[in-house]
């Protein structure tokens, strides 16, 4: 993508469905035979993975605009098993696991693949579904399911409030017999959406929202229709712009509710936050104040974030401190940030960002979805031409980025 300044940015847009709830959802369809409908669907590339995927098991996928229809199968007509490379395509292809082991007793897939940040091991997936009664063959490229009958209810404690463990358990636990409970589960609003989804099904859920979920099993559940919750991050990401470029810009599906933590941070860095009306208005300062970030499982600052603040900060007026609690791997785009003229240093989970005056252009490479996307961000007010490579990671999780940025203003596009 070729990007050029074209001072600040201005307008409304829209962010769509969250690829962090969608992709649980569209897995959940597994658990119900007949026909379930989600919309607010993102028009993005590991949807259309996902759809494969569950294509591979048996499913019937019908995409529509911004919506899709899941037929499903009875359990018997699902395949149990997929082609290597639909899991090795991005990580959340894990959260089969769960419904295919609820469903249809066993489940065979290949270690799933996605973005290179950082380890994220599975044993909270595998550890979980084996205390309700699952029994694993794994080695070093395929995971191998298989269960005795019916999963059983189980008391499960997550060492860490992973996101798509959470999802993957809360799934399994809904067609398990007995009462399940999972103490330190995520409380991001994608889980809680899930469960609303799973809840539409006929499943029953009490805790939403909160780390302690208990799921009392049912012996079958039924399609539904769900409205998928927008994507704070591509929300955060035009957020962003308006700071960086000191524009005007309304995101009008956004949740204030899902990005306190995030909206506080951006009126510390000098940017007016507008709630009134339909979703946030972000009014970006003349030059944008240093402040100090850390992320947090939620309701803290999500580590998805991240790669955009530090470009946000990077021309701050004066020093930062950035640090990532979650993935130490995630500091790989600073080296290309530093090819615009930033100047960030990183040691173990920090990095500290000196802000200058003006970012210069060049060509830079983004390493995964978010980093592309903060790399596109630099891009908007480096002087000169900034050209970022890798923007196939963007597709994977945004819908239509660069025409988006385009109807406020911005001056990015496709270059072969």
């Amino acid at each position: 993508m070729l990007i050029q300044p074209r001072g600040p940015l201005a307008g409304e847009v829209r962010a769509f469905g969250a690829k962090n709830a969608v992709l649980k959802q569209m897995a959940a369809c597994l658990l119900a035979s007949g026909t379930h409908t989600l919309t607010n669907v993102p028009d993005i590339v590991d949807v259309a993975i996902m759809a494969d995927l569950l294509e591979s098991l048996g499913c019937a996928v019908v995409r529509g605009d911004h919506r899709l229809s899941i037929t499903v199968p009875e359990a018997r007509d699902l395949a149990t098993q997929a082609p290597g490379e639909l899991f090795q395509a991005m990580r959340a292809s894990i959260v089969v696991l769960g419904p295919l082991l609820a469903r249809c007793g066993e489940a065979e897939m290949a270690l799933p693949g996605g973005d290179d940040f950082g380890q994220r091991p599975i044993n909270f997936h595998t550890d979980g579904l084996s205390s309700m009664g699952a029994h694993f063959h794994n080695d070093a490229r395929w995971i191998r399911a298989k269960s005795d009958g019916r999963l059983r209810a189980s008391h499960i404690t997550l060492e860490y409030p992973s996101h798509t463990a959470t999802d993957n358990l809360l799934m399994a636990a809904v067609l398990a017999e007995g009462r399940t409970v999972i103490e330190n589960a995520a409380r991001e609003p994608e889980v809680e959406d899930l469960g609303r989804q799973l809840c539409a099904m006929g499943a029953i859920i009490e805790g939403l929202g909160t780390s302690r979920l208990i799921v009392t099993g049912v012996e079958q559940l039924h399609a539904a229709e769900h409205d998928v919750i927008p994507d704070r991050v591509v929300s955060a990401t035009y957020l962003a712009s308006a700071v960086i470029t000191g524009g005007d810009v309304r995101v009008s599906d956004a949740r204030p509710d899902h990005m306190v933590m995030l909206l506080r941070k951006l009126s510390d860095m000098g940017a007016s936050v507008d709630l009134a009306g339909e979703g946030i208005r972000v009014l970006g300062p003349s030059r944008v104040r240093a402040v100090d970030v850390a992320t947090l499982p939620y309701p803290g600052v999500a580590t998805d974030y991240k790669p955009l603040i530090t470009t946000v900060l990077s021309v701050a007026e004066g020093v930062s401190i950035v640090t990532e609690n979650l993935f130490v791997g995630r500091f790989r785009y600073v080296d290309e940030l530093t090819r615009l003229g930033a100047h960030v240093t990183t040691e173990g989970h920090h990095a500290m960002i000196r802000g200058v005056g003006q970012l210069v252009g060049t060509e830079v490479h983004g390493s995964d979805i978010r980093a592309a996307a903060a790399l596109v961000l630099a891009g908007l007010v480096a002087e000169g031409e900034t050209i970022v490579t890798g923007m196939n990671h963007v597709r994977r999780g945004y819908d239509h980025l660069p025409e988006r940025l385009a109807s406020l203003g911005a001056s990015v596009t496709w270059r072969d």
